[in-house]
């Protein structure tokens, strides 16, 4: 596969159960296939620290802004988008695969957003209710008076957060 992001050809690295394309000698980037991701995106997750270095060439220059095609999928331009609800680091994403895209340095910064996954739907639950409960109470108030119906809008906006178990 050839890197998206500097035209280096990547390298499979293997570390335990996981087997991942890297830009050795390049940008450092790593390319992820599906769910790969979520096996090193926690610090807990000892897996993760043998991606935290990947050997890179300092001299080789990386238009960040620039579309990149999937390396996986043919003619593909994958999504940027941020990576979680912190809006610290921006991705790039295969609409296709599904593959993921992180640029040096990206994987140590995701692993320092979150603990857990549970700290994750957390925050993710708490921005849901910080953008919606007031709106909602507000619909709350309207029903009483017969103006709308604020169950079925808040059961319209659930999808929109995270699910309880």
């Amino acid at each position: 596969m050839i890197c998206p992001a500097c035209n280096n050809t990547l390298t499979v690295k293997t570390i335990g159960d996981l087997e991942v394309d890297v830009c050795e000698n390049g940008c450092g980037g790593i390319w992820f296939d599906l769910l790969e991701l979520k096996k090193v995106d926690e610090p807990h997750e000892s897996v993760g620290e043998g991606l935290l270095d990947i050997p890179h060439d300092p001299d080789v220059k990386v238009d960040y802004d620039a579309k990149r095609e999937c390396p996986r999928c043919e003619g593909m331009t994958m999504l940027r988008h941020f990576y979680s609800i912190k809006r610290a680091v921006e991705i790039d994403e295969c609409p296709n695969c599904g593959g993921i895209w992180l640029d040096a340095g990206e994987l140590a910064q995701i692993r320092s957003l979150f603990q857990s996954e549970a700290e994750k739907k957390a925050a993710a639950k708490n921005l849901y209710n910080q953008a919606f409960d007031a709106e909602l109470k507000i619909l709350g108030v309207k029903a009483e008076q017969g103006t709308k119906n604020p169950e079925s809008i808040g059961l319209a906006l659930k999808f929109l957060s995270p699910a309880e178990k």
